[in-house]
């Protein structure tokens, strides 16, 4: 489940311009370990996935809304959303995914804003999951930055991190963008089928040229 669309303009209207990447890629492609190497070179990252478990952590803003919904059953003893019961119903049911959606989306574009507001940092990477099926982000970033890999290599990943068995990680990725959609929705790619090393040329060249546009502006 990756409730996200987090579709809100990333800065107000009276602010100073900052330069904004919008960074995406499939389950298993390496988005967070690539948005790790922007940081450590001073991008500010604000990361979608990270501001929904917030959310629905214990004490979050959505988890009353979240009970009233759904019920107590999805929210368990640490008072946290129960991820696996609601990965299971939204997965099951088309209304139930909407309900859930209609709840954290506006909570993560106003916590999303919040953020951006407050980042330092030479540029801002906004690390989106959904952010080609949203259909709004290229008009809310400068680019938009893809972490591509193989296919077979997503389902290898996601398989020896998780406990999660082949049928049920590509039924996750049968609920995302295709890899041509997401190409084609990109300015800029980094390829990530093999070794770290491999990754850290393709940073440092769009680093670079993200902190040039930052400059610009």
């Amino acid at each position: 489940m990756n409730p996200h669309d987090a579709s809100n303009p990333v800065q107000p209207a009276t602010a100073k311009p900052r330069f904004s990447v919008g960074l995406t890629g499939g389950i298993g492609s390496g988005k967070s370990t690539v948005a790790d190497m922007f940081a450590e070179r001073g991008a500010a990252v604000i990361d979608t996935d990270v501001i929904a478990r917030q959310l629905t952590n214990p004490g979050g803003i959505a988890i009353e809304a979240i009970r009233a919904r759904f019920g107590d059953a999805f929210i368990d003893a640490s008072g946290a959303m129960d991820r696996e019961l609601m990965r299971a119903r939204v997965f099951s049911d088309p209304t139930a995914k909407q309900q859930l959606e209609a709840i954290l989306h506006p909570l993560i574009r106003a916590e999303t804003a919040n953020a951006g507001e407050r980042a330092a940092g030479s540029y801002l990477i906004f690390a989106v999951p959904l952010l080609v099926e949203s259909g709004n982000w290229k008009q809310r970033v400068g680019r938009i930055l893809v972490v591509d890999c193989d296919e077979q290599v997503q389902l290898q990943r996601v398989m020896q991190r998780s406990a999660l068995t082949e049928p049920q990680v590509r039924a996750i990725m049968a609920t995302q963008a295709t890899r041509q959609q997401r190409l084609q929705a990109a300015d800029d790619v980094i390829v990530n089928d093999g070794e770290l090393a491999a990754l850290l040329p393709q940073v440092e060249r769009l680093h670079a040229l993200y902190e040039a546009f930052g400059r610009s502006l």
